[in-house]
């Protein structure tokens, strides 16, 4: 039923999702560009369309109520950004614990203007040895987009390198927020 709403929706809107359902049970979903609340929204309801039952990471301070139901039910965990904690090590001992597990990650770490991409979504998806997915979202055409299945060497710069040129001609909400 949830399904159907969601591509209901996404059709309503005129949103449609290209590319193929991934065939991994485990990976980090590499979601960009993010420069608008409504990236997060439209993202969910692409994937709850397809069959992807996905966990999100976001700061504690959104978890505000009554919002604070919603995001818990659409599996969004609460992440406390003020304090040092090794995230890496627990979302790679969570991926290991697990026989299914899509964690959806913006690499930019904000909605704002940041070439500085944060690296945790690296360095989570290298450690639990698990895939990124590399997606984008196209608001000129509205399309949710499923690029490649990319697996990471171990260098970070190289590897970089690659993952920002799959992102170099994306259409985001509000462009002057999205700097490679």
């Amino acid at each position: 039923m949830t399904r159907n709403i969601s591509k209901f929706i996404l059709r309503l809107f005129g949103w449609k999702y290209i590319g193929e359902i991934p065939e991994n049970k485990k990976a980090v979903i590499l979601a960009a560009p993010h420069t608008s609340n409504w990236d997060f929204i439209w993202g969910k309801l692409c994937l709850v369309s397809i069959g992807i039952p996905t966990a999100i990471l976001m700061k504690k301070e959104m978890f505000i109520f009554p919002f604070s139901y919603l995001l818990k039910y659409w599996g969004v965990i609460p992440v406390n950004r003020s304090r040092k904690s090794n995230l890496v090590d627990t979302m790679a001992e969570e991926f290991n614990s697990r026989q299914e597990l899509y964690i959806v990650l913006s690499p930019e770490g904000t909605r704002k203007a940041n070439s500085e991409w944060k690296k945790g979504f690296y360095y989570i998806a290298h450690k639990a040895q698990v895939p990124l997915f590399l997606a984008k979202i196209d608001y000129k055409n509205k399309t949710l987009e499923a690029g490649e299945t990319y697996y990471t060497s171990g260098d970070y710069d190289n590897d970089i390198k690659y993952i920002k040129s799959y992102y170099k001609d994306s259409n985001p909400k509000y462009p002057n927020f999205f700097k490679l």
